[in-house]
């Protein structure tokens, strides 16, 4: 158990560092808190099962294309490129925004797809794969408050601090009556959401869909004509999941 506690982290750590490229093993043996020769006996097994790579000439390390392999099979299983995607493009298309979609993870949810606009070249740049907390957000508050209010509860228990509990429930019952919820700046100042939960024929949810807009100078016009078309695009993506509820 220690062994996969260990190598998740450092795949973990490779993952947040996509963007360097790669980092050498003394590197990965200050983030992760491994010693050398632990660190080194474990990357020689992740490399047997191509979970990462080392460069020939830098002897640097970073992620084996196993993780993509796997998380394409992950969209197969929810219908992703025959059934979401083609509405999430449409979506960033008619609304000319960044159209994201969040798959729940626990007591968070995981961005799993963003498509761009084109059209728009401000754009806000969520990463692929970042986890962000339940409690945080349109398009995780539009997923808590689609969950049964006992399982959503739990959740928000071991998030909100009591003293704030009040207050998100109160934000989710107007989310419940409204069919979308909106944030504003909850986590990059001068910026904004609107997100719908998605469902499939079992009635489960299966993520949420959302608009990221930068803020600045937006009319409640620009909104409304953005929530309109997230929320026709949040029916159609359910009808196409097999979902037959309201």
């Amino acid at each position: 158990m220690q062994l996969l506690e260990r190598a998740m982290t450092i795949a973990k750590v490779l993952a947040s560092e996509a963007s360097e490229g790669s980092l050498s093993i003394s590197e990965l043996s200050t983030k992760c808190d491994l010693p050398l020769s632990t660190l080194h006996r474990i990357l020689k097994a992740m490399i047997a099962q191509g979970m990462i790579e080392q460069d020939t000439q830098t002897k640097h390390y970073r992620l084996g294309t196993i993780w993509m392999e796997l998380g394409l099979q992950v969209y197969d299983t929810m219908d992703y490129i025959s059934k979401i995607r083609p509405e999430l493009e449409r979506l960033a298309r008619e609304v000319e925004e960044s159209v994201y979609l969040s798959k729940p993870a626990g007591l968070d949810t995981i961005i799993i797809e963003r498509i761009d606009s084109a059209a728009n070249p401000i754009r806000i740049y969520d990463q692929l794969g970042i986890r962000i907390p339940m409690h945080i957000g349109a398009a995780n508050k539009a997923l808590l408050a689609s969950l049964p209010t006992v399982e959503a509860k739990k959740i928000m228990q071991q998030l909100v601090p009591i003293d704030e509990m009040a207050d998100l429930e109160a934000q989710l019952e107007q989310i419940r009556l409204q069919g979308f919820a909106i944030s504003h700046g909850e986590r990059t100042a001068g910026t904004s959401s609107v997100a719908v939960a998605v469902f499939n024929g079992f009635g489960e949810i299966i993520g949420a869909v959302s608009i990221g807009f930068v803020s600045f100078n937006v009319s409640e016009e620009h909104i409304k004509f953005l929530t309109q078309r997230l929320v026709e695009t949040g029916k159609r993506v359910s009808t196409k999941l097999g979902y037959r509820g309201k």
